[in-house]
């Protein structure tokens, strides 16, 4: 059985020990040191390399993002990082994955009284994921940089690139939507800042993310992206152009009307309980009917079946779907499941991600 060291990372003693006892629960974790701080954390993952780093974002002498920061530079491991949630953290949180953070939590979602057996075990999991997983270093050098100079170039590349001939026979798509969990909103970086404003498609993203993220991942990504970044509302018309963030803690719908125009609508309950809020599944079986083969679909990195069901539906009605493949992502699951399901029309890394959405979304 593999096991793996974990390093614990808080500047309190109380939460050094409930997460310690967090990790005991499962036989293929073990606690391999722990820091008070972040001086502490740089040295001990140096001299102790664990598998992967649990570490809080606020502590004394060196915060978690400096010392992230400082881990990824000389001694590159897997950090997930632990928060509480107030005003500034979303704004934390996205700079931590910036640094390269594998993924964050909130402590309070562990650690609450009545904390449910699922929330640890999902926790547990993605840990035991995140651990095994490595990025290959090769896999960032093949990503071509992107800046406001180059834009043009790249996309007239991909354009004129030969097509496979399976892709010569895929059309045009009016709608993508982009899926992802865990290592999502690195991933969402490398693809969203690309689209030309010229883009004649809209664009809604499904991200797992605790509620009160999902509206500043959209600020921040309206900030670097050429097209308009919004997180979704109830009764949006969709528009070409624009990326819809759907908000956490809702499901994202969509509705065709008798003018034509397709909304968005923003539940709180369906008669089908899901886990995750937002859904893909439930965004993906609500579109397909309405763009049917001209609805384009992106599985990204994600722990868990998610947009297993949905993208089973995408097919139904002659959709097409790309997949992540397994050596760039984080968490190889969602992805996983839906190519081993035969829904895929094409795998690859993320580095080739944009260049096949483009291949896609050209125009003739």
């Amino acid at each position: 059985m593999q096991q793996y060291g974990v390093l614990v990372v808080d500047d309190s003693s109380f939460m050094r020990r409930c997460i310690r006892l967090i990790i005991e629960k499962d036989p293929q974790l073990f606690i391999i040191g722990i820091a008070r701080n972040g001086i502490e954390a740089v040295e001990k993952v140096q001299r102790l390399k664990p598998d992967i780093v649990i570490m809080d974002v606020e502590m004394p002498e060196m915060d978690g993002m400096t010392a992230l920061k400082e881990i990824m530079k000389t001694c590159p491991v897997p950090v997930v990082m632990l928060s509480n949630r107030t005003d500034k953290d979303p704004e934390k949180t996205f700079q931590a994955l910036e640094l390269g953070a594998a993924d964050f939590y909130l402590k309070s979602a562990l650690l609450e009284e009545n904390v449910k057996p699922e929330i640890i075990e999902e926790f547990l999991v993605k840990l035991k994921a995140i651990a095994r997983k490595t990025r290959k270093p090769e896999n960032k050098k093949q990503e071509q940089k992107i800046t406001s100079e180059n834009t043009s170039e790249i996309i007239e590349s991909i354009l004129n690139k030969p097509e496979s001939p399976i892709e010569t026979k895929l059309g045009l798509a009016d709608l993508l939507i982009i899926g992802c969990s865990t290592g999502g909103p690195s991933a969402l970086q490398s693809i969203l800042p690309r689209f030309p404003k010229d883009t004649h498609v809209p664009i809604v993203v499904l991200q797992h993310m605790p509620p009160g993220f999902t509206r500043p991942l959209a600020e921040r990504f309206d900030t670097i992206c050429n097209l308009r970044v919004k997180e979704a509302e109830d009764g949006d018309i969709l528009e070409a152009g624009n990326i819809y963030i759907a908000p956490a803690g809702y499901q994202t719908l969509l509705d065709k009307k008798t003018d034509g125009s397709t909304t968005l609508r923003i539940e709180d309950c369906l008669p089908v309980e899901t886990v995750y809020k937002p859904s893909i599944n439930v965004t993906l079986d609500s579109a397909a009917p309405i763009y049917k083969e001209r609805l384009l679909s992106v599985i990204l990195t994600g722990m868990g079946n998610d947009g297993l069901v949905g993208c089973e539906t995408v097919k139904k009605y002659n959709g097409k779907i790309i997949v992540e493949a397994e050596e760039s992502c984080i968490v190889y699951g969602m992805p996983k499941v839906v190519y081993e399901a035969g829904l895929a029309d094409v795998q690859v890394p993320l580095s080739s991600i944009f260049h096949k959405i483009m291949r896609y979304l050209k125009n003739e």
